[in-house]
């Protein structure tokens, strides 16, 4: 993949999605920083369910010690892992209370000294919350970026550090965002829908679909 095609693929999927957004509800960095951790190994959809009941009761993490681990459970009962992300999220919540004024801190060491925050949520939150050129790798952008040859590596990190360093500089906030929509609903695992794909004609996938 060279650089020429990179270029016209982010300029593709950025003129169809000038402002693309995280598919989690939330309205301040600390919102955001709790549904990221809720959403490991859960839908954004189910996040919602749960946050939308949550945050008009706990938005703040003062409300949500008070609020106190099994209190947690009740809202977020419905997701998978809601027993460790219970005690993850009121644990941060103690430390964002005791040692960053109830501010969620934006830099990467800080974020992830927080309990159930590793290096995927640490790059969502500093990108989605702060604006900062960080690429959170999931399922669906490891899968694209190795599938459409635009920055293929064996591991999250790997694939991490090259769409760094190949995704055009003017196109770096944003891409985090457009790769996942693409994984999500076009580029999906078992079998991608190439014909409806907007960059099918520059991807290197040798596999594609009718």
């Amino acid at each position: 993949m060279n650089k020429q095609k990179r270029q016209e693929i982010f300029a593709r999927l950025r003129d169809d999605n000038p402002n693309p957004k995280t598919e989690l509800n939330y309205s301040n960095p600390f919102e955001l920083l709790v549904a990221v951790t809720l959403s490991a190994q859960s839908t954004d959809v189910g996040v919602n369910k749960a946050t939308d009941k949550l945050f008009p009761v706990a938005n703040t993490p003062e409300a949500i010690v008070e609020l106190g681990v099994d209190g947690l459970k009740s809202y977020i009962k419905t997701l998978g892992l809601y027993n460790a992300k219970a005690e993850n999220v009121y644990k941060a919540c103690q430390i964002l209370v005791e040692k960053h004024n109830s501010e969620v801190p934006d830099t990467r060491e800080a974020l992830e000294a927080l309990p159930g925050v590793g290096r995927k949520t640490a790059n969502v939150v500093l990108n989605t919350a702060f604006r900062q050129p960080t690429m959170a790798v999931d399922t669906h952008i490891f899968r694209v970026s190795n599938r459409t040859k635009i920055a293929p590596g064996k591991n999250v990190l790997e694939v991490e550090k090259k769409l760094l360093k190949f995704v055009p500089k003017e196109f770096l906030l944003d891409a985090h965002h457009w790769l996942i929509l693409l994984g999500r609903y076009i580029c999906t695992a078992r079998k991608p829908r190439c014909g409806a794909c907007l960059i099918e004609d520059l991807c290197e996938f040798k596999d594609k679909t009718s």
